[in-house]
């Protein structure tokens, strides 16, 4: 099971598009990222993508009262009833069309869905009934004239207010009422985006995209709406009553025609209806004011348009953003301008109010950008955006806590594996970034971009320390770094040559020239007595070069295809190549003697785009394009694992392939999406789609922006080939990198920064188990004082709660002799699983002492458990070190308020003196 990877988190993408809403506790905020779903907690500052996924973008979603079902709908109709205690899909439903819009009724037995114009009253699964009886159809409206935009319900959960494209807002019932059937509110000019009950009322707030505000009264409060004693419609009613009436023996002539002609006439019964109900218990709603927002960013510019809006019940307070990134804060019903703040230059999509009232999450599609602002200190809480387009490359720091990734809009972002949080940014590149590499003492990393630079950050001070150039303007396309990070090599796309700099005086050191094509990757020997750089062209070549003894000479070897990745393994005795033919190679380095050899162009695969007019089969022809750099059927990103024993492989598709050396065989393959929005991802194409004029799928339908313009995009508007019309991003693997302790990897992709582990939680995995293992044997010798054999029986066992009872309930002084009492198997075991607890545990000290006992009892331990303990250290250590500065400066603060206060108190008297030792340790 050394293998198993699970999908684990999602990093790179924080929000795509559709609704972002705060959980009821207010401390996370639910974000819908493509097909996935991820959930960002505020509070221990971490994020966590849901094992769950759709087969298209997840649009609308909503959460239930009691926090523990979320109801999440993709682009395509197709809804999913989520539990957030198993992160399980717990039931599925299709309405056949886009959902605009989803809200959960207060009590949770109902929520509503809004489908183009039509409205559907479902029910939900409820803990009040114990009964699961989900997406059953209770009430359906399709009064609207143009397309349903938003919805609320009222908080008695007796009405819905709609909003729709045709500037009016329905009022509908869940139930049937006799004071009530049907309301509809006009006066805007033009389509609602949003419309609100007020709290424990029946009064409303509607808002347009033009930036008016209407405010509507009601006559009723909702204790004076009066359900009807049967729940059937009032035409339906009649009805039956005419027919009962019809089937009684002795029927009065007279009456007969009378009942007659008034059920033929329904203004008839509507004037003896309102006799019998007194006109005053009528629901009746009058407006109350309109009020302009945005008039003064506007100026003129009829293009701005209100694209958001949200309203908190309890404190009042309507939020609305802009098309041009800005957003306010008014103050209801007097429409009091309490804050205003531009936080980008794009549209706001969607906006969300925690519970509380404190916190305002914002979602700007265009450039995935997630904020959470705290409007009464006017701080971010949280301020998270990826790569405005796809990621090129990454690289994962020496332990694994930190990854680094670069994109195609020039942006080079650092993300906190263990956080999921991206913490610096840095944006100093002009173009794309091609290649990135960590420092071996993991103190600073080298990216290289087509602008013709390459660039060293610091990760101590968060700075670009060195440029590195060359003499004439170059592309770089790759970078890498020797074992000792004193040398910095690049290779050039345009220019065939090989530049080598000094990283610490940042001088240009040797050009190695011999390519006769665009090198691709370049790799430097781990070794610290090496100094061996293997290239890679697409001259069907791969050259090693001796950097410091003799620069100009190089082993040269052919190979059948172009080269398109190279690089060395953990021990620097072979190489591995993939080529253009779908192969990798591995060759022996001193000798440059092929070693072995894998054929997977079968293997990865390659899914059918709407454009192409062949099969899968066919299109495993391999094809170059020269900018996009588009492989069919063949590695682009090969690595090694930490061993040296398996080689995990990507490239143009949805698999990524992990092979075993030794035996030549493919171990697993992963689908890293089931995404339809993206292209090339079925292996088929829809027939039901194909017409003698082509792909109806390559139709575009045309796009509504907010200033009532059309959008058709035009050709040239992405990378690649300019007279390529693309409507879908095309699934593929950008790049695929092992972390140091080979207890995870990450896959750069379209859908964002991928990351798998092997930890996947519980499992009954034993390791040599006995008959005499047991967990209650475990507790006996426990008790006994027995810890050496408990200890191993918990290893045993390898339930991880029986063995942390285990190492806690250990004494101190006794940690060192039972340490020295285990077997090598049994201490690379137990310190592995100390390193897990350290994240969590508050017993650090305890902890502590087992690593100091199990470490230097001269024992030989795997890298990767050096690397996870050393992650884990490095986590607990920022942590602490944070709450210490934290402590250290209020404590200066307390003295010196303290200080003051005792001056004041003591006057002209003298009584006291007081020093400032706030410098002192």
């Amino acid at each position: 099971m050394k293998y198993n990877y699970k999908f684990q988190n999602l990093l790179g993408t924080v929000y795509r598009h559709g609704d972002i809403l705060f959980t009821n506790d207010g401390n996370c905020v639910i974000s819908p990222v493509g097909n996935r779903i991820t959930i960002y907690n505020l509070k221990q500052n971490k994020s966590n993508t849901l094992p769950i996924e759709s087969h298209y973008n997840y649009t609308a979603i909503d959460i239930s009262p009691n926090g523990s079902v979320l109801l999440a709908i993709n682009e395509k109709g197709e809804a999913q009833m989520i539990s957030l205690v198993t992160c399980t899909v717990i039931h599925r439903y299709k309405f056949k069309q886009q959902v605009n819009a989803v809200r959960f009724s207060p009590d949770g037995k109902l929520f509503a869905a809004c489908c183009d114009d039509t409205v559907f009253i479902m029910t939900a699964p409820s803990a009040f009934t114990g009964e699961f009886r989900s997406f059953i159809m209770r009430r359906v409206f399709k009064k609207s004239h143009d397309e349903v935009t938003c919805l609320d319900w009222s908080s008695c959960g007796k009405l819905l207010a709609v909003g729709s494209k045709d500037t009016t807002t329905k009022i509908y019932t869940a139930e049937y009422l006799d004071n009530l059937n049907m309301y509809s509110l006009s006066g805007h000019t033009d389509k609602i985006v949003g419309v609100f009950f007020e709290q424990k009322s029946l009064d409303l707030i509607t808002v347009s995209r033009n930036g008016q505000v209407c405010l509507w009264d009601a006559s009723l409060d909702s204790d004076s709406l009066v359900t009807s004693e049967v729940q059937i419609s009032h035409k339906k009613r009649r009805k039956l009553q005419k027919e009962a009436e019809l089937v009684e023996d002795e029927v009065d002539e007279e009456n007969l025609v009378e009942k007659d002609k008034e059920y033929e006439s329904d203004k008839d019964v509507e004037i003896e209806e309102e006799q019998k109900t007194d006109s005053g218990k009528k629901l009746q709603y009058n407006k109350l004011g309109r009020h302009y927002i945005g008039d003064s960013i506007r100026n003129g510019n009829h293009k701005v348009k209100l694209t958001a809006a949200a309203y908190h019940k309890g404190t009042k307070i309507l939020v609305t953003g802009f098309s041009t990134g800005i957003f306010f804060l008014h103050e209801m019903p007097d429409v009091n301008l309490i804050h205003s703040l531009s936080i980008s230059e794009h549209r706001i999509g969607s906006i969300s109010i925690s519970h509380q009232g404190d916190w305002i999450a914002f979602g700007c599609p265009n450039i995935g950008q997630l904020l959470v602002w705290e409007w009464q200190s006017e701080q971010y809480v949280m301020k998270q955006q990826g790569h405005s387009l796809d990621m090129t490359c990454l690289a994962y720091s020496p332990d694994g806590l930190y990854i680094v990734t670069g994109g195609y809009d020039g942006k080079v972002k650092v993300w906190n594996t263990s956080s999921g949080f991206c913490f610096v940014t840095f944006s100093e590149h002009k173009s794309t970034v091609t290649g990135i590499t960590f420092s071996a003492n993991k103190k600073f990393f080298v990216s290289s971009s087509l602008d013709g630079t390459v660039r060293c950050y610091d990760l101590t001070r968060y700075r670009n320390f060195r440029t590195l150039s060359s003499p004439t303007l170059v592309q770089f396309g790759c970078v890498s770094l020797d074992s000792s990070s004193e040398l910095c090599a690049a290779g050039g796309q345009d220019v065939f040559e090989i530049y080598l700099w000094s990283v610490k005086f940042g001088r240009l050191l040797e050009v190695l020239a011999g390519h006769s094509a665009p090198v691709a990757s370049l790799s430097f020997s781990p070794l610290l007595s090496s100094s061996k750089l293997a290239s890679a062209s697409w001259d069907k070549t791969v050259k090693i070069w001796n950097c410091i003894e003799t620069s100009s000479d190089c082993e040269t070897i052919q190979l059948n295809s172009d080269a398109l990745q190279v690089t060395f393994r953990p021990d620097g005795e072979e190489i591995a190549v993939s080529t253009l033919d779908g192969n990798i190679s591995f060759f022996n380095a001193t000798t440059c003697d092929q070693t072995a050899s894998l054929e997977g162009r079968n293997d990865l695969g390659a899914g059918r785009a709407d454009t192409d007019l062949v099969t899968p089969e066919k299109l495993l022809k391999t094809k170059l394009v020269w900018n996009n750099i588009l492989y069919t059927g063949a590695f682009t990103t090969i690595c090694y694992s930490a061993d040296g024993t398996c080689i995990l492989g990507a490239g143009n598709s949805k698999h990524i392939c992990l092979y075993s050396i030794k035996e030549g065989v493919l171990i697993k393959k992963f689908v890293i999406t089931q995404n339809k929005s993206l292209d090339a991802i079925n292996d088929f194409i829809n027939r039901r789609n194909i017409t003698e004029f082509g792909n109806m799928a390559l139709v575009e339908e045309r796009e509504e922006l907010e200033g009532g313009e059309v959008r058709v995009r035009l050709p040239g508007v992405s990378g690649g080939d300019m007279a390529d019309r693309r409507l879908k991003p095309e699934v593929r693997v950008w790049c695929v990198r092992f972390s140091g302790a080979d207890e995870s990897f990450a896959a750069a992709c379209t859908e964002g920064l991928l990351l798998y582990g092997t930890r996947t939680g519980s499992g009954f995995r034993p390791y040599r188990l006995e008959t005499g293992s047991t967990p209650a044997a475990v507790k006996n010798l426990l008790t006994e004082k027995s810890w050496g054999f408990a200890l191993i029986g918990a290893l045993q066992l390898n339930d991880n709660t029986l063995l942390q009872q285990c190492i806690e309930a250990v004494p101190p002084s006794d940690i060192e002799l039972t340490a020295k009492s285990l077997e090598e198997d049994y201490t690379i075991r137990l310190l592995n699983s100390i390193a897990s607890l350290l994240e969590d545990s508050p017993h650090l000290e305890h902890l502590l002492i087992w690593v100091r006992s199990l470490v230097t009892d001269k024992k030989k331990f795997p890298p990767s458990v050096l690397l996870a303990l050393e992650k884990a250290l490095t986590v607990k250590y920022s942590q602490i070190n944070k709450i210490c500065e934290f402590n250290k400066y209020t404590i200066r603060c307390i003295k010196s308020v303290g200080a003051l206060t005792l001056k004041d108190e003591d006057g002209s008297s003298g009584r006291g003196t007081f020093t400032d030792d706030s410098d002192s340790d």
